[in-house]
C-alpha cells in the first residue's frame, strides 16, 4: 500500500552511520497528573471518549478486528480493511474505556475476548507475526500485505496491556498464549538488525529497523519475552542520530514526529535512562524543536503560529504524506496534524493543549467529528480531512489518558516482559 511505503521509507536515515556520546540526563521522574485545570480535563475527557468510539464502533465485534480508517462525512460499510496496529490500540483503548467508565464491564471483557480469541485461533501469522493489513470479518490478508513486526509489537502492547488491566482468567491465558507463540528468535537469526516484515512470496524485507523510531518496544517486547527471546545485544545494534536544533541536541530521525511518540504510549520512560539517553527527555526536546520549527516555517505558511502547529505522517489534499522535521520532510503545504500535538501530550502538555483546543474551538465541525479530530486539515486551502485513522486517532488517546493518569503506563509496565525488557536493555534511575 502506498500510505505504509511511504510512512516506512521515511524511516530509513539518509545520513552516513555515526556513533556518538550519550546524551545529559535529566533527573526526576515526570508526573503523569500535572494538576490539569478542570477545564482542561474535561476537554481530554471529551476527546478519550470521542476516540474510544472509533474503536468501539468500527471494529468486528465478532473478531474484535479495528478498521485502519474510516470517513466519517461519508460512512462505507464496504470498506472492511483493518490493521493489526490500529487493533492494538483498539484493545488498550478497551481498557481505556473500562477505567474511565465509557464502557461498563461486561461488554468491555467480552469485546477483549473476542479479539484475543480471534487472534489465537483465526487470525493467519506466521511463527506468531500477523500480516499488516486484514478483512476485519474474515481475518483474509489483504493487499499481499507483509507479516510485519513493528505492527505486530503494537497488536502485542495492546494485548498485554488488557492481560494486566482485566485480571481475567481466560484474557490472562490468551494473551500469553499470543505473545509466546512470536518467535523474536526466528525475526533475528542472521542479524541484531530486525527486518521490516516477511513475505511469503519472497521472504524478508530488505529494510532493516536499524535508526531510532518507534522499534524501541518491538526490541524491548522481543528481550523480554520467556520463549524465543532476542539477545540483549540487539539494542546496541540500532544508531541513535544526534541532531541538533536550535540550540538543542536531541536523538532523532529523518522521520516524521510519531517517532517519538508510539512506545512510549506503552512503555514508561519516565525517570529512566540506559547507556545512550534519557527517552522521555529525548520526546520532550524533539517535540519541542518541531514546535520552533514549524514557528520558523509561518512565514511561508501563516496558519503555523504557537496556537496551531504539528505535522506528523498523515492525510493530505494530495494524497498520504510522511512529513514532518526538522530538517524540513515532504511536501509541507500548510496541512496541520491533530495527532501530533496529540501524540505528545506528555512530553508538553500547555504546548499541546493550546494547540488542540485551539483546533477544537477555531475550527469546528471541520476538523473535529464524532471520532474527535479528522486526521489533517489545511486551513490555508479550506481542506479538511474526511477520514479518521486509527493508528492516529489511538496514540492521541493513549497519550491523552497518560498525561492525565499515566494509566496505559502504570498498567502496561505490570508485565513482567516490559521489566523484564527494560533490565535487559540496561535501564537504570536517571539520576544515577
Amino acid at each position: 500500500m502506498d500510505r505504509q511505503k511511504t510512512r516506512r521509507a521515511m524511516l530509513k536515515s539518509l545520513a552516513a552511520s555515526a556513533v556518538f556520546p550519550p546524551l545529559g540526563a535529566v533527573a526526576g521522574k515526570s508526573p503523569a497528573n500535572l494538576n490539569l485545570a478542570p477545564e482542561d480535563d474535561a476537554f481530554l475527557n471529551e476527546l478519550e471518549h470521542a476516540n474510544f468510539l472509533y474503536f468501539w464502533e468500527q471494529a468486528s465485534p465478532e473478531t474484535g478486528l479495528v478498521r485502519d480508517r474510516a470517513n466519517v462525512r461519508t460512512p462505507d460499510e464496504r470498506n472492511s480493511i483493518s490493521s493489526i496496529a490500529a487493533t492494538g490500540f483498539g484493545l488498550t483503548a478497551l481498557s481505556i474505556a473500562h477505567q474511565r467508565g465509557f464502557l461498563t464491564y461486561v461488554p468491555a471483557r467480552d469485546r477483549v475476548l473476542a479479539t484475543l480469541g480471534f487472534l489465537w485461533n483465526k487470525l493467519p501469522n506466521h511463527r506468531g507475526f500477523y500480516f499488516h493489513f486484514a478483512d476485519m470479518n474474515t481475518g483474509e490478508r489483504l493487499w499481499d500485505s507483509e507479516v510485519s513486526s513493528v505492527d505486530t509489537a503494537i497488536l502485542l502492547c495492546g494485548v498485554l496491556t488488557c492481560r494486566a488491566h482485566f485480571r481475567h482468567a481466560e484474557i490472562t491465558r490468551l494473551a500469553a498464549r499470543i505473545f509466546e507463540r512470536v518467535e523474536w528468535s526466528w525475526l533475528s537469526e542472521d542479524t541484531l538488525l530486525l527486518p521490516h516484515g516477511w513475505r511469503p512470496e519472497t521472504g524478508f524485507l530488505p529494510t532493516r529497523w536499524d535508526y531510532y523510531s518507534e522499534l524501541m518496544m518491538m526490541y524491548l517486547l522481543g528481550m523480554g519475552a520467556a520463549t524465543h527471546p532476542l539477545r540483549p545485544e540487539a539494542w546496541d545494534a540500532w544508531k541513535r542520530m544526534v541532531f541538533e536544533y536550535d540550540g538543542i541536541r536531541y536523538i532523532g530521525s529523518f522521520a516524521p514526529l510519531f517517532v517519538h511518540q508510539y512506545s512510549q504510549a506503552w512503555f514508561d520512560f519516565r525517570g529512566k535512562r540506559d547507556k545512550y539517553a534519557d527517552y522521555f527527555q529525548n520526546s520532550r526536546l524533539a517535540t519541542d524543536v518541531h514546535r520552533r520549527f514549524c514557528l520558523e516555517l509561518a512565514s511561508q505558511f501563516p496558519d503555523y503560529s504557537d496556537d496551531l502547529w504539528g505535522i506528523t505522517a498523515s492525510d493530505s489534499q494530495s494524497g498520504y504524506q510522511a512529513w514532518g522535521g526538522p530538517p524540513a520532510t515532504g511536501p509541507i503545504d500548510g496541512t496541520v496534524v491533530p495527532s501530533a500535538a496529540g501524540g505528545s501530550l506528555p512530553f508538553q502538555p500547555s504546548a499541546c493543549l493550546r494547540v488542540l483546543k485551539t483546533m477544537r474551538n477555531k475550527y469546528g465541525d471541520g476538523a473535529w467529528c464524532r471520532y474527535g479530530f479528522v486526521n489533517a486539515f489545511n486551513p490555508l486551502k479550506s481542506w479538511y480531512d474526511t477520514d479518521v485513522i486509527g493508528i492516529d486517532t489511538g496514540i492521541t488517546m493513549l497519550m491523552a489518558e497518560n498525561l492525565r493518569s499515566g494509566f496505559v503506563w502504570e498498567t502496561f509496565m505490570r508485565n513482567a516482559e516490559a521489566v523484564r525488557g527494560m533490565q535487559k536493555a540496561g535501564f537504570h534511575p536517571a539520576g544515577k
